[in-house]
C-alpha cells in the first residue's frame, strides 16, 4: 500500500511539473511583459524536485519536527489560498447600481493597434454602462508603461470616442502607473465629496480593486466586473493571490 501511495505521489508530482512548465512557455509567449511565467517554472522545479525526492525516500528521512514544520506550512498556504481564491471568485460577477456618479476604469496595457484583450473587455462594459446611464461621468486611468507607445488613459479614451461615447463625458488620468495609483489618483478628479463609483475591471482583478478603492476614501464603491481572456484565467488568479498577499502586507 505504502509502495502503491509513493508511486502515486511520483506521477502525480511529474505530470504537475510538466503542466507547469507548459504553462510556464504559454504565458511567456504571450505575457512576457509581466514576467509571471518565472513563478510558473519554479513551481515546475519544485514538483520536479518532491518527486526525486520522494523516488529517493527523503521525507522518512526527515526528522519528524521538520515534516511536522512543512506540513504545517503548506497546510496554511492552502488555507490561505483558497481563503483569497474564495472570494476572488465572489466578486467576479459584480454589477453595480446604475446612475452612479462616476466609473473609473483601471487601466491594462494598451498597443499601436489599440487596447489590449483584457483592457478591451473593461473598455466594452464601460460602453454599456455608459449607453444604459447617460448621466454617468467616466474616468479612464492609466499611465504609459516603458512598452507602451502612449498612456493608457489616452488609448481607452479613444476607443470610448470610436464607440460613440461623447468626449465630454471622459476624464483622462494619465499618471498612475498601480491600482492604488489608479484609484487615488482618479478620486482627486471628481467634482463632488461623496459621489457615488464604480469600479471596472475584469473579474479576477474585482477583488483586490474593491478593496483599495475601500481603503483610500471611496468607501461606498461598487464593482461593475467584466470577463477576461480565459486562456489565461488560471495565471491571472493565481497572480492575483500573490498581488492580494503584498496589498495585505503593505
Amino acid at each position: 500500500m505504502k509502495m502503491m501511495l509513493r508511486r502515486l505521489a511520483i506521477v502525480v508530482c511529474v505530470a504537475l511539473a510538466l503542466l507547469s512548465a507548459a504553462y510556464a512557455f504559454a504565458v511567456l509567449r504571450t505575457h512576457s511583459g509581466t514576467g509571471f511565467w518565472k513563478v510558473w517554472l519554479v513551481l515546475a522545479v519544485v514538483f520536479a524536485l518532491l518527486a526525486i525526492g520522494i523516488a529517493c525516500h527523503w521525507w522518512v528521512a526527515l526528522p519528524r519536527i521538520i515534516r511536522g514544520a512543512i506540513i504545517a506550512v503548506v497546510a496554511i498556504g492552502i488555507v490561505a489560498f483558497c481563503t483569497i481564491e474564495g472570494c476572488i471568485i465572489g466578486n467576479m460577477n459584480a454589477q453595480g447600481e446604475p446612475d452612479l456618479d462616476y466609473v473609473i476604469v483601471l487601466g491594462a496595457q494598451v498597443r499601436e493597434s489599440g487596447p489590449s484583450k483584457a483592457l478591451r473587455y473593461r473598455l466594452d462594459r464601460t460602453i454599456d454602462y455608459l449607453e444604459e446611464n447617460p448621466d454617468t461621468i467616466c474616468i479612464v486611468s492609466g499611465g504609459q508603461g516603458h512598452n507602451e507607445p502612449f498612456a493608457e488613459a489616452q488609448g481607452m479614451a479613444d476607443y470610448l470616442q470610436k464607440h460613440g461615447i461623447a468626449e465630454n463625458r471622459i476624464i483622462q488620468e494619465s499618471k498612475s502607473e498601480s491600482t492604488m495609483e489608479n484609484i487615488v489618483n482618479s478620486k482627486k478628479l471628481m467634482r463632488q465629496e461623496n459621489a457615488s463609483v464604480g469600479i471596472v475591471t475584469n473579474d479576477f482583478h474585482m477583488f483586490r480593486a474593491l478593496q483599495i478603492a475601500h481603503a483610500n476614501g471611496l468607501k461606498q464603491a461598487q464593482g461593475i466586473a467584466t470577463s477576461s481572456p480565459k486562456d489565461m484565467l488560471v495565471n491571472n488568479m493565481v497572480r492575483e493571490f500573490f498581488a492580494e498577499i503584498k496589498f495585505l502586507f503593505s
